[in-house]
């Protein structure tokens, strides 16, 4: 009798590229959970439409848009989508961190229904209207007092409390992706935060320990994420994105915003530094009529919101005490990880150590997707893989899956 091999699939639907990626868990014979190789068997990578500033405003654009993403990875595959794992970010994605007690009733060992109810004690927050909880991310638990623990369970107490990263984003932009993507004929299995994801594929448990920061910079929007402990400490999403950069450009030369992004993309830097002012850009012809621009102003203005989106970051870490606990430091992925010289610009704000997240871990993965554009897809896909191979621990308790991916 043959079996189906178990498929993994993640859906990036971002305003300018929708991407999907097919992964296989195992041998692709049988669906073993024991084994955990994770193939790429195909991918696909379409224009996005129907977005305008990071919101969907034209749901069959963005439906058509991930059908063909879809069956572009399908035909490289060679297999058939039957539910995906799809990435949720933009402004309306907040986080903020709350604690649920749990009483025991007596002294007795902790159990993992004690655990289920102090999260979900935790889970209790107020909402406004519009808002919905997206993921939950365990920190850690205390037990009668005692802070600090994992995994409490068998642990003697009476109380236990349940500290968590509650990320929250609007009801209505959720449903509205997922609902334009069950048009498409695929069927959500799971939103999950986009810089989750990027960090579940590019950043390693030892560095989520010592403290790590991952930015994903989209065109519409930037989401972060801070780990500690092996715990999230912070999700943000940052009103500067790739967008501003271009925008700023369009603004100095004068060019439509299109045209920026060409001259951003060809022959923009981060740093202006050693630019040579004798050196100048083509700009794209507008109304045929040829002109240049000196590189180093191009540099300058790129730089300074280079520059202001990482104080920005600092800022946020600032908040909750993060800024002097990053020794793993700056993981930067997205669109905006390709501008030359990114991660210089950042060391010298953050004085960290700054790099550009890679999906690791991935067997068969293209060298030309060796790219950080690539990366939040690819954590969304091996996202998904987990999901299969521990499904029967996902039937049995909710926390156990959510405590998995924190």
């Amino acid at each position: 009798m043959s079996h189906k091999p178990a498929l993994a699939v993640g859906l990036d639907v971002g305003s300018s590229y929708t991407r999907c990626v097919i992964a296989r868990l195992g041998d692709g014979a049988v669906d073993t959970p024991s084994d955990n190789r994770f193939h790429c068997l195909g991918v696909g990578l379409v224009p996005s439409g129907g977005w305008t500033k990071g919101r969907i405003t034209d749901h069959q654009a963005v439906t058509e848009c991930v059908a063909a993403a879809v069956r572009e990875a399908e035909a490289s595959a060679g297999a058939q989508v039957e539910s995906v794992v799809v990435g949720v970010g933009g402004l309306s994605v907040r986080g903020a961190n709350n604690r649920g007690r749990w009483d025991l009733g007596r002294p007795r060992e902790v159990t993992s229904k004690d655990i289920r109810s102090a999260m979900h004690r935790a889970m209790r927050i107020q909402l406004q209207e519009d808002r919905m909880i997206l993921q939950s991310l365990p920190q850690d638990f205390v037990v009668d007092d005692h802070p600090g623990f994992h995994d409490p369970r068998q642990m003697v107490g009476s109380t236990l409390e349940a500290n968590a990263h509650i990320v929250t984003t609007s009801v209505l932009e959720h449903d509205a992706l997922v609902g334009a993507i069950n048009r498409a004929h695929v069927a959500v299995r799971e939103t999950v935060y986009e810089a989750v994801a990027a960090a579940y594929a590019c950043v390693l448990e030892e560095d989520r320990r010592d403290g790590v920061v991952m930015i994903d910079i989209g065109q519409h929007s930037t989401e972060l994420i801070c780990y500690y402990g092996d715990s999230a400490q912070l999700v943000a999403t940052l009103p500067i994105c790739g967008d501003h950069f271009s925008r700023d450009l369009a603004h100095a030369l004068r060019i439509p915003v299109e045209a920026a992004s060409v001259v951003k993309e060809q022959f923009g830097s981060a740093i202006s530094e050693g630019t040579p002012e004798s050196s100048f850009v083509e700009l794209p012809s507008v109304d045929g009529t040829a002109r240049d621009a000196q590189r180093i102003l191009v540099n300058r203005v790129l730089e300074a919101r280079a520059k202001q989106l990482f104080e920005m970051v600092g800022m946020e870490l600032a908040k909750f005490g993060m800024h002097r606990a990053i020794a793993g430091g700056l993981v930067i992925c997205g669109g905006g990880a390709l501008l030359p010289s990114i991660c210089d610009v950042a060391d010298g704000i953050l004085e960290c150590p700054v790099r550009k997240g890679l999906a690791q871990g991935v067997l068969s993965w293209p060298d030309e997707l060796q790219d950080p554009t690539w990366t939040t897809v690819a954590g969304l896909a091996m996202y998904a893989a987990r999901l299969r191979n521990h499904a029967n621990v996902a039937k049995q308790s909710s926390f156990a899956l959510s405590n998995l991916f924190r």
